[in-house]
């Protein structure tokens, strides 16, 4: 039978072949390895600005198991942290050194109580924030309201007395990072990544005073702990009365509409793209008409709060 194909026009195969051998990508490679030149400036780690992010999967389970819970109690000396870790672009929000710094200063040399909700988010901010935390002169009692995942669980670790709910979670894993580049490169990035890592273990055990070895090990099959298991390890101290905390419904519904909203940027940076691009590709969807469906009255044209209109605008696209 006569081939018609352009002699070109070869199918490109799913698998790098040298010699005999198949070498498939590894599981952390972002698409095909590539044969081009690299950017401008090299990529992750080589330029030192990288943000260790919470996984999509954790933000997943955030979402079946935490979201929207929130706290009965209130205080002149309490602070809440219901959101992500570092600030966030999509809602001008997030749990930041800088807000933490300034809520301390205001309540000024007090016992602080710190109610914590939060997937986690960056990690580096994350130990900050427990840095400013350990710094203050008072005791600090956190609460662990619905979750302290990835990040928020290095906050929580900053509490002199650490409460949970019974069905409250803690979780912690490696730091997560999206990187480029060649092998070289990758080698690199790990490198750099394993004292973060050090770090993370250093802060757990020196709270719950477990084996060094058997929280990297922790770490390393990213382990989520009920509050009784948190308690029995060493991560908390007491559980929490059932009737301080409760679920507000709309917060639940604007966390999972942003955290879809994250997960597309997420997605877009996957593909190679940069976060401000990604972030300006979802602002042009955002202007689509229509998007702001159910906007709040009185919300302005660049308001986010139409989260649920945009998404569904998105979606049917």
């Amino acid at each position: 039978m006569m081939n018609n194909k352009p002699a070109g026009d070869k199918p490109k195969p799913s698998a790098v072949v040298l010699g005999s051998s198949v070498l498939r990508p590894p599981r952390g490679a972002i698409g095909r390895p590539q044969g081009m030149s690299r950017p401008n400036a090299l990529p992750l780690p080589a330029n030192r600005d990288v943000s260790a992010f919470t996984k999509p999967a954790v933000f997943d389970r955030w979402l079946d198991d935490a979201a929207g819970v929130r706290a009965l109690e209130t205080g002149d000396n309490v602070i809440t942290m219901f959101d992500v870790v570092g600030e966030d672009f999509w809602t001008g929000g997030g749990i930041t050194a800088k807000k933490v710094s300034a809520q301390l200063r205001a309540i000024g040399p007090k016992p602080i109580v710190v109610q914590i909700n939060s997937p986690g988010g960056d990690m580096f901010e994350g130990i900050a924030v427990y840095n400013v935390l350990r710094e203050h002169p008072q005791p600090i009692t956190v609460k662990v309201m619905g979750m302290a995942a990835s990040a928020a669980s290095i906050i929580a670790m900053a509490g002199d007395t650490i409460e949970i709910g019974a069905a409250s979670f803690i979780m912690i894993h490696n730091c997560w990072v999206m990187a480029m580049g060649n092998r070289h490169d990758m080698r690199e990035t790990a490198e750099w990544l394993e004292p973060f890592d050090n770090a993370m273990v250093d802060v757990y055990a020196a709270r719950s005073k477990q084996d060094a070895k058997l929280i990297a090990k922790w770490m390393d099959a990213e382990t989520f702990m009920s509050g009784s298991q948190a308690i029995d390890r060493g991560f908390a101290d007491a559980l929490l009365p059932a009737d301080t905390v409760t679920v507000d419904e709309n917060a639940k519904a604007l966390d999972r509409d942003l955290n879809d909203i994250r997960a597309m940027e997420l997605s877009l940076v996957s593909a190679g793209m940069s976060r401000t691009d990604a972030r300006a590709r979802l602002n042009k969807i955002k202007g689509t008409p229509g998007a702001a469906l159910e906007a709040t009255p009185g919300a302005g044209a660049d308001d986010w709060s139409g989260l649920s209109g945009l998404l569904s605008s998105i979606r049917s696209n």
